[in-house]
């Protein structure tokens, strides 16, 4: 019993640092522990609130990315097509002018052919003029001179 005893006498001498334990512990929860959680509660909100701002801020921005994207993806189509419509009345106006110049180039050849078919004409003309004159030259100069006929004397 002896040993009953000193349990006994051990658990009333440690009665009392229980007790300063106990207060320690429910001190330090209300005085510690209690804000230091509300604080961190507070703070976890705040880092999901700031987390869900940002994900929609992202969501926001990769929106309007998608909308500008679409806007520019637009704007060089109708770029494109501005630039395209332009090509082409510039081709049409280049072939206009080609055929213009291909049809004044007609119309100077067909001119210069008559004016050459002109001279052509006027030279033959002139060399079938000078050419009987030559040829009686030629004859009068390799020919001798014909005697003069008498008058009944042929006959």
């Amino acid at each position: 019993m002896d040993i009953f005893h000193q349990l006994g006498e051990l658990f009333l001498n440690a009665v009392p640092t229980v007790v300063i334990v106990l207060l320690f512990y429910v001190f330090m929860r209300w005085a510690f522990f209690t804000p230091i959680l509300k604080a961190m509660a507070e703070r976890r909100a705040h880092i999901e609130g700031a987390r869900a701002e940002a994900a929609a801020v992202e969501a926001t921005a990769r929106q309007e990315l998608d909308a500008y994207n679409e806007a520019m993806r637009r704007a060089r189509g109708e770029i494109y097509l501005e630039q395209e419509a332009a090509r082409q009345a510039i081709l049409e106006e280049r072939a206009q002018l080609l055929n213009a110049m291909r049809h004044r180039s007609q119309e100077e050849v067909g001119n210069a052919k008559e004016k050459m078919a002109a001279e052509l004409a006027l030279a033959r003309t002139e060399l079938e003029r000078q050419t009987q004159i030559l040829a009686i030259d030629i004859a009068r100069r390799i020919l001798p001179k014909p005697a003069p006929l008498r008058d009944g004397a042929g006959q």
